[in-house]
């Protein structure tokens, strides 16, 4: 099996185990006299059957993005902690370019005038920069997951 194919798996435990969850919190309780709409006993062996095949399959992606290499020198996990940063960070800066760009009107020159801090078109310069980092690498990390062998 494929990593990607693994990821697709995991994914979809991970919904499977979402709608358990929706299902037993309805059936958790009713009305005297009223039956459950499914077996809350069921469904919590199901939710376990779920829970422990998402267990193994986590842990073989984990082995996997810890052992494959996207590069030389760079594994699958390390670039994977990378992605995620470069995430984070363009989020950060765009909300700094959103409140830096936000417009104050004044009534009166009496009111309070506001001024950005940062320079905006350097920040969305950067957003842009980190934007397309983010791109190239999260291409190459898809790129790889289908080209990589999940280890057993």
């Amino acid at each position: 099996m494929k990593l990607a194919e693994a990821l697709i798996l995991r994914a979809d435990a991970q919904k499977r185990i979402a709608q358990l969850r929706d299902r037993l919190v309805n059936s958790a309780k009713v009305q005297e006299g009223e039956q459950p709409p499914e077996d809350p006993t069921a469904l919590i062996a199901e939710l376990e059957g779920t829970a422990d095949d998402l267990l193994a399959l986590m842990q073989k992606i984990n082995a996997t993005n810890a052992r494959a290499e996207l590069e030389p020198g760079l594994t699958l996990s390390a670039a994977l902690a990378t992605r995620d940063v470069l995430m984070l960070k363009r989020g950060v800066y765009r909300g700094l370019s959103d409140a830096a760009s936000q417009s104050n009107y004044r009534y009166s020159r009496s009111e309070v005038k506001y001024l950005s801090t940062v320079n905006v078109a350097e920040i969305q310069r950067r957003i842009d920069d980190l934007s397309k980092q983010h791109r190239e690498l999260d291409a190459r990390i898809q790129a790889a997951n289908w080209n990589i062998d999940l280890i057993e």
